[in-house]
């Protein structure tokens, strides 16, 4: 346990300041739940520190070995392209090993329920309600089919109906699975944003949802989302700790 490597949890960034602040929210709850644990936060665009900047910090610090968390809910551009592009300009001395995207995941499914709850629904509402699963949306059709995988499963476990939705990239777009679940006679239609953090995508979200009944907030800091990142951590970093005989 001595020489854990230390987690960077690496986020898009935004020029809208509650992307930041969610993204910061999010690792002091990870911080929390496994205290002992470095972890570190840089952003690809817009925000400061940027990932280059923290990965030489802790070279420079002495650090050898990091596990890269990308703050992502599937594997599109930015994991497969933005992100190792960056962590191959990184020092040398550091032995880097880039974890697993969030998603899929059953606690994002929890995380999704739990948003969906405190906005007003109960347990009780699902057999009636029909569910928008909102996400930003992609061109990759590995992205694309994941999400399409998700509302499937989701459907399974109770509600009237759910529909994937995208901001950008690909259709349908929010507001046309609205349509599509009032269609189905759902009693009522709820919105679940399936982004980690607000920003000009989820707006977007937000604006498609107005004739729906229910818009649950972003993931953000939920408690759920904080454990997949530690569950993501300990995979990436259980050969790196092997290794070091800790």
């Amino acid at each position: 346990m001595r020489h854990r490597p230390v987690l960077l949890v690496i986020a898009h960034g935004s020029r809208d300041p509650r992307h930041a602040a969610t993204v910061h929210a999010l690792v002091r709850r990870v911080r929390a739940l496994r205290p002992g644990l470095r972890v570190e936060t840089g952003f690809l665009d817009f925000n400061v520190p940027s990932v280059q900047g923290v990965l030489e910090s802790l070279a420079a610090e002495g650090v050898r070995d990091v596990v890269a968390l990308p703050l992502l809910l599937t594997r599109a551009f930015h994991a497969k392209a933005d992100i190792p592009a960056v962590l191959r300009d990184a020092p040398a001395r550091l032995r880097i090993r880039q974890a697993e995207v969030l998603g899929p995941s059953p606690l994002l499914l929890s995380a999704l329920e739990r948003r969906l709850y405190e906005a007003g629904l109960t347990p009780a509402d699902k057999s009636s309600t029909g569910v928008v699963l909102a996400s930003a949306g992609s061109s990759d059709p590995e992205a694309i089919a994941v999400i399409a995988d998700i509302a499937r499963e989701w459907r399974h476990t109770g509600w009237c109906a759910v529909r994937p939705a995208f901001a950008s990239a690909s259709l349908p777009r929010t507001e046309d699975a609205v349509r599509e679940l009032r269609g189905l006679g759902c009693e009522r239609v709820a919105v679940a944003p399936y982004v980690l953090a607000p920003g000009f995508l989820p707006d977007r979200i937000a604006r498609g949802a107005q004739e729906a009944d229910v818009l649950a907030d972003v993931l953000g800091p939920a408690p759920e989302v904080a454990r997949v990142l530690l569950e993501r951590y300990d995979t990436a970093a259980l050969p790196a700790r092997a290794a070091l005989g800790a």
